[in-house]
């Protein structure tokens, strides 16, 4: 199932969204759902809109918290000459840097030198403390796309990321979480990110989650264990190598095999 939020009539909801490629009998369209199934129980309430006719925006906005994952993919790693941790490098980003597919990423005066990443995203689906990695799936809601993006020269000169990679509009999620994977099909999932600039198309990234050090169930159990997760709290799971630079005027598309595009604009920051 993928669970969209979206705007219709300057109204936001939820619904699920079935595709073409789904062979049902509704293609493209939304059904909407009676509230938030992060929240609680939610039932179908009947009406039923064309994707071209609502706007979707970010899947989930953390109530909490975002507990992003660095160097969790050996080839990245390299790429920067850092050495893999042999424990999860975790840090946080605030729920105000996310937005939805087709928001602008605002590119901010203090840097001139920010990039893409493409990841995927975990979101969590019940309050969980200490979960082992033998039951992470009972406390995952789903999976969406994600872009943390990052001041990489704020990154260096802070010593600390926290600035870097938490920028407002610095963490797009979408376009829609998808539930009905398990942990095994998500940990082979393709991660690709392309930048299209003017008429060219720039191919960065192209990787997979299978080559992620630290493994789904593995970052669920070690993030729980320092911070309690709650429902619609987001874990990045680190990026693969291909990372480079992005300029106002670009569109970011990010690609998780199995969930989607979350595509998104660069524009510069005014006043």
């Amino acid at each position: 199932m993928r669970i969209a939020r979206f705007v219709h009539d300057d109204t936001i909801g939820f619904g699920t969204v079935e595709l073409a490629d789904d062979a049902g009998e509704h293609p493209d369209t939304l059904q909407v759902l009676s509230g938030d199934p992060l929240v609680g129980p939610v039932s179908y309430t009947g009406q039923r809109w064309h994707l071209d006719d609502v706007r979707l925006v970010a899947p989930v906005i953390p109530r909490s918290k975002i507990v992003a994952i660095g160097r969790n993919y050996a080839a990245h790693a390299a790429e920067f000459d850092h050495e893999v941790p042999a424990v999860p490098m975790a840090f946080f980003k605030p729920n105000t840097s996310v937005i939805g597919p087709g928001e602008p990423i605002i590119y901010p005066t203090q840097t001139t030198a920010v990039d893409h990443e493409a990841e995927l995203a975990i979101v969590i689906g019940r309050i969980c403390k200490d979960v082992p990695p033998e039951r992470a799936a009972e406390v995952i809601f789903g999976y969406t796309a994600a872009n943390d993006v990052s001041a990489r020269d704020l990154q260096e000169s802070d010593g600390q990321w926290a600035r870097a990679k938490g920028f407002d509009t610095f963490c797009p999620l979408g376009p829609w979480i998808v539930t009905h994977l398990s942990i095994e099909e998500a940990s082979h999932l393709g991660v690709r990110a392309v930048v299209r600039r003017g008429e060219q198309v720039i191919e960065r990234q192209d990787s997979t989650t299978a080559n992620m050090v630290h493994g789904i169930a593995d970052l669920v159990s070690f993030v729980s264990a320092f911070t309690t997760l709650l429902p619609g709290d987001v874990i990045l799971t680190g990026t693969p190598e291909g990372v480079g630079r992005i300029e106002p005027g670009d569109v970011v598309d990010v690609e998780i095999e199995g969930i989607g595009t979350l595509s998104n604009p660069v524009v510069a920051y005014e006043a």
